[in-house]
């Protein structure tokens, strides 16, 4: 059935409306009129929802390693996250690449190639879950180019990785992998189903507090990376 995408953005909070076009005088005559207190619009929140996202360096390096190696016709790419939960709070730890094709406002995954990757990374660490999942958001090469953190087909990719994790609660990461400036923007949402009249009728994505966290190994790797070319020279 067809559906119709509109996407509206405030502050830090981005909806994506996917809405059956049968509906869609409905919502037309209740955004006119409806306040946000009123019953027929509803936005499901649950009380352990997650609020804080921490992120490891190696989850950044494999993201912008996964953009780099992307074929020139692509246009962002994006991978299952890898960790754990602990209340309110998301650790992603790992991470790897799903193929995935974009068209328009369809959108296709490779699920088994997601299930059998899952199940190798399982054999080496049974304490690390499916999280949520991750999309780099470059748009061209112009420094005044914006790049596009929620996309149209974000909320039907959010939908798969729903059935993903364990909770249903999937964490979204955007890396902004242009690299014009000596910092990587990063960005944690999660997502808030829409309800009007009973109807699912969007997604809200509200963006979460997000901390980078490494441990004495990633620490010690880290410098070596950044201080190998010296310490080259010095020898």
């Amino acid at each position: 059935m067809a559906r119709v995408f509109v996407e509206v953005k405030h502050q830090h909070t981005v909806v994506l409306l996917a809405y059956r076009k049968e509906i869609l005088v409905t919502m037309t005559s209740l955004s006119s009129g409806t306040s946000p207190s009123s019953p027929a619009l509803l936005m499901e929140e649950g009380v352990d929802t997650v609020s804080n996202v921490i992120v490891h360096p190696l989850v950044l390096l494999h993201v912008l390693d996964h953009h780099t190696r992307r074929q020139e016709v692509s246009g962002r790419v994006i991978g299952t996250l890898l960790g754990r939960r602990d209340g309110r709070t998301v650790e992603v730890t790992n991470c790897f690449a799903v193929p995935h094709a974009e068209r328009g406002d369809e959108v296709a995954i490779g699920k088994d190639f997601n299930k059998q990757m899952l199940a190798l990374h399982l054999r080496a660490n049974r304490k690390e879950v499916v999280v949520g999942w991750y999309a780099s958001a470059a748009l061209g090469d112009g420094a005044e180019q914006a790049p596009e953190l929620i996309a149209d087909t974000s909320s039907l990719i959010h939908e798969f990785y729903a059935g993903e994790t364990d909770e249903g609660d999937p964490i979204h990461l955007v890396v902004d992998t242009r690299l014009i400036e000596d910092a990587i923007s990063v960005r944690a949402y999660r997502s808030t189903p829409v309800m009007v009249q009973g109807e699912p009728l969007a997604n809200l994505f509200h963006e979460l507090t997000l901390t980078m966290e490494s441990t004495e190994p990633e620490t010690i790797s880290l410098h070596k990376m950044v201080n190998g070319e010296d310490g080259k020279n010095s020898s």
